[in-house]
């Protein structure tokens, strides 16, 4: 399993350095990539189910068609991320960034998202339980509606 860089070791170069992946088309159930910095990685249609992606830096990824269900991706950006087509149900995602997000299709039940950030992110477009549409609905609506 690839790991993230830790920066404890001088030859990683800069801790805040990222490391870019390409997982598309891959099984990587349960990954550890907690605290990562992958801005720019492709994750495409990779069964991230169950994956710790918490405190990472996720900045313009393709998660498209992804399957992340169960992931905790807490305390992560995902500013700018491919989201379209990603399944996310009952992941953990409070306390997340997700600025800018493209979301269209896009199964959001079951999760833990209301403290996120989702501005200008258009989470209308994704398949969302009644109360997190409503908490959404609140604090970051459509722009035609706000």
């Amino acid at each position: 399993m690839v790991m993230s860089a830790s920066g404890d070791d001088p030859r990683d170069g800069p801790s805040e350095e990222a490391e870019v992946l390409d997982w598309s088309f891959q099984n990587k159930a349960n990954a550890l990539l907690r605290g990562g910095r992958h801005r720019g990685s492709t994750f495409r249609r990779a069964i991230l189910d169950g994956a710790d992606l918490t405190e990472a830096d996720f900045t313009r990824c393709d998660f498209r068609r992804a399957s992340m269900v169960g992931a905790d991706l807490m305390k992560s950006a995902f500013d700018g991320a491919d989201l379209r087509g990603a399944d996310l149900r009952k992941a953990r995602m409070n306390l997340s960034n997700f600025r800018n997000c493209r979301l269209e299709g896009a199964d959001l039940r079951g999760i833990r998202g209301k403290y996120a950030i989702w501005q200008g992110s258009d989470w209308w477009n994704a398949t969302l339980d009644e109360k997190l549409e409503k908490a959404l609905k609140k604090k970051w609506p459509k722009p035609d509606e706000a």
